[in-house]
């Protein structure tokens, strides 16, 4: 118990901290327990775990800030994969995105401003503007992330949170690199499918993808950077 206090005081130290310089918005990333993970990440929806305990405390410490929380299996899944991945090794689009529906809805009843599914499956952010709605959640808004690379700069963040897939890569799910056409594809996905804002990610090496979202639609365009540096 006073290991989970420190903690908890922290956080709220290090919101405070960056409110006090102007920050008002705020995304959550878990580091999960071996203990919890398992091959279809159930954790990722208990409304007790960690994120929506986090979301919790902020919203009731500091009501004013925006709170961002990250849809996706990777640190649940014992696999370490953003989806629940078969016995022989296909990851499973339509059943990750069942399961992904409910954390989302588990976060935006914690009190999430904005849920941002990372996981790159299809007809995610459809299905989770659906499950949103259906639970009364309409204000709930959906940051997804539109063009996500794979990329080595993912290395230092994967080693904080553990969530190395375990065997084999992303490269089935996230985009390829060279394949500059594919972000004007999911763009227009996305905005069909009630997408409120869309993600570059890693940013700086991808300008000109962001300038290419930019060109595209009218949607709020973020960029969140992966460096890569340890």
């Amino acid at each position: 118990m006073k290991v989970k206090k420190t903690l908890q005081s922290e956080l709220c130290l290090d919101v405070y901290k960056a409110r006090d310089v102007g920050i008002k918005s705020f995304v959550l990333f878990p580091k999960i327990p071996d203990a919890l993970k398992s091959p279809t990440g159930d954790e990722a929806y208990n409304d007790n775990s960690l994120v929506p305990r986090a979301i919790r405390l902020l919203k009731d410490k500091f009501p004013d800030i925006v709170i961002y929380s990250d849809v996706a299996l990777d640190p649940y899944n014992s696999d370490g994969h953003d989806g629940i991945v078969r016995e022989d090794g296909l990851i499973m689009n339509d059943e990750t995105v069942h399961q992904l529906c409910k954390q989302a809805v588990s976060q935006a009843r914690a009190g999430a401003d904005v849920v941002s599914p990372s996981d790159m499956m299809d007809g995610c952010v459809a299905a989770i503007r659906s499950a949103l709605d259906a639970e009364g959640f309409q204000d709930v808004s959906i940051m997804s992330y539109t063009a996500k690379y794979a990329s080595a700069f993912y290395g230092p963040f994967r080693e904080a949170l553990d969530s190395n897939p375990r065997f084999g890569d992303k490269k089935t799910y996230q985009m390829d690199p060279t394949n500059y056409r594919e972000a004007l594809v999911e763009t227009h996905t996305d905005v069909a499918e009630g997408a409120d804002i869309l993600l570059v990610k890693p940013a700086l090496p991808y300008l000109d993808v962001i300038r290419l979202l930019r060109e595209n639609s009218a949607l709020p365009i973020a960029a969140y950077q992966a460096s890569g540096i340890t």
